[in-house]
């Protein structure tokens, strides 16, 4: 239950959410539909729930179809000024991470053959990507409180390892809408689900807000390999050797249980902000912590590996977790949602 201190600074947030989904709801704002399917790919927290593997897995999957896809994305923090910026035309890659944002530029390496592009108008930007090249199928990158954007497939990704993350709304909270709005969610998808026993504490809470029973699809991140600037290596190489880890990302924590879990031991870590830039000075303050903890290895999440290695110049070799999606129950669900597209 919220006290007054609480009840008070999530008032006015509340109401602001509420208020701007009424007037969707009663078509004073008008939803917008682009000229193909979206699949939208979101959360209802602030931080890490799994977002860019899922877009990722959902663009390789309508691949895989015969179809073009295209993800749209915001492009947080990125540098460039640009209103519309393309990413990946599904052939080049031809914007970096500071031009495009770690996590776009992630996705356009990951998924060639995938156009990627980013601007804040995802509306507008689907529009502009259509008058370039043709399109199949969008996907909407940290689309779930874009609502403005109708969408034909609206996944909403639920960390089952944060029921903690589930209890109130920002600020003092990490809930973007409360709970019942999970009801506009075509498939609610968990992940990291290591045990079933994860499932109940955070699907209860959304099913007493939402009035409904939930069947939600289930998935967890499993290793599958450590990649380096020019090498990779199977997750087993690494056990039982001493590490420093670092990351900047919505999730740490989960990111320090994912290391340990593969029998690493941690010597060191450092913990940066969401989306870190990793300027010279930060790269520095990481050679340093190296010189002071001397690791067999450092280990990184691969968004923050594509910022630093250019520069990294220390002989401690440096590697990210490379994450692959894995459905628990529920992918067959899924995939008849998008064949239908």
């Amino acid at each position: 239950m919220m006290n007054g201190w609480t009840s008070l600074l999530t008032g006015p947030y509340r109401f602001a959410t509420w208020f701007r989904t009424w007037l969707y709801e009663r078509g004073w704002l008008t939803r917008r539909r682009l000229a193909c399917p979206v699949v939208s790919v979101g959360n209802l927290t602030v931080g890490g729930t799994g977002k860019t593997p899922m877009a990722m897995w959902v663009a390789e999957k309508l691949l895989e179809q015969g179809k073009k896809p295209g993800i749209l994305s915001r492009g947080y923090r990125r540098n460039s000024q640009e209103k519309f910026l393309l990413v990946s035309d599904g052939t080049s890659i031809l914007a970096g991470p500071r031009e495009a944002g770690d996590e776009p530029y992630l996705m356009a390496t990951r998924c060639p053959g995938v156009v990627v592009a980013v601007g804040a108008d995802r509306y507008a930007l689907g529009r502009w990507v259509l008058s370039l090249m043709p399109i199949d199928c969008f996907i909407l990158d940290d689309g779930f409180q874009h609502v403005g954007l109708d969408r034909d497939v609206n996944l909403l990704l639920v960390d089952s390892s944060d029921s903690a993350g589930m209890r109130e709304l920002l600020p003092v909270g990490r809930l973007r809408e409360p709970l019942r709005e999970a009801g506009r969610a075509s498939d609610i998808v968990l992940t990291r689900v290591e045990d079933v026993s994860m499932i109940s504490n955070v699907l209860e809470p959304i099913e007493i807000a939402m009035g409904s029973t939930i069947n939600p699809i289930t998935t967890r991140f499993t290793v599958k390999k450590l990649v380096g600037a020019s090498e990779a290596m199977p997750p087993s190489d690494i056990r039982g050797k001493k590490a420093l880890i670092f990351s900047g990302i919505g999730n740490p924590n989960q990111f320090r249980r994912t290391v340990k879990a593969l029998g690493v031991q941690v010597v060191d870590e450092l913990v940066f902000r969401d989306h870190e830039a990793y300027v010279p000075s930060r790269v520095k303050d990481i050679h340093r912590r190296i010189e002071q903890s001397k690791p067999d290895v450092v280990l990184t999440t691969e968004k923050d590996l594509i910022k630093v290695q250019s520069s990294w110049s220390i002989p401690t070799p440096l590697f990210a977790l490379f994450l692959e999606l894995e459905f628990l129950d529920g992918r067959s669900r899924l995939e008849k949602a998008l064949s239908a597209l």
